[in-house]
């Protein structure tokens, strides 16, 4: 007895995304051995909308740079461009959980950015 039912979209027997139809006679899950006939899908339309937020609430706005104000704590640390001391940073988790964070500082002076792996 299948665990998930309802959206065809899905294997009813493991829930994972089940591919589009190609030019084979059926549509095999990926995950588990779940086959169902292409024939199941006749008549039946799959539609999907794509909405993209407006570029001023993005965080890739683009500012002017003189405008822009840096916004994180201010440290101690030298910037390897102008010498000058007083650096802002973020963290992100751009590696393996297992792993620790990268940390990005950004000068206060010249704006020059370095990254650092923690």
């Amino acid at each position: 007895m299948s665990c998930f039912a309802g959206d065809p979209n899905f294997c009813p027997e493991c829930g994972n995304v089940l591919p589009l139809p190609g030019m084979q006679d059926t549509v095999r899950c990926p995950r588990c051995t779940f086959c169902i006939p292409v024939a199941e899908f006749s008549g039946q339309e799959i539609r999907s909308t794509v909405i993209f937020n407006p570029v001023e609430q993005s965080s890739v706005a683009l500012e002017d740079e003189e405008d822009s104000e840096l916004k994180g704590a201010v440290i101690d640390r030298r910037c390897s461009r102008c010498n000058k001391e007083g650096m802002v940073y973020h963290t992100r988790q751009m590696r393996s959980a297992d792993e620790g964070q990268t940390v990005f500082f950004t000068c206060i002076h010249c704006r020059y950015q370095e990254k650092e792996d923690s």
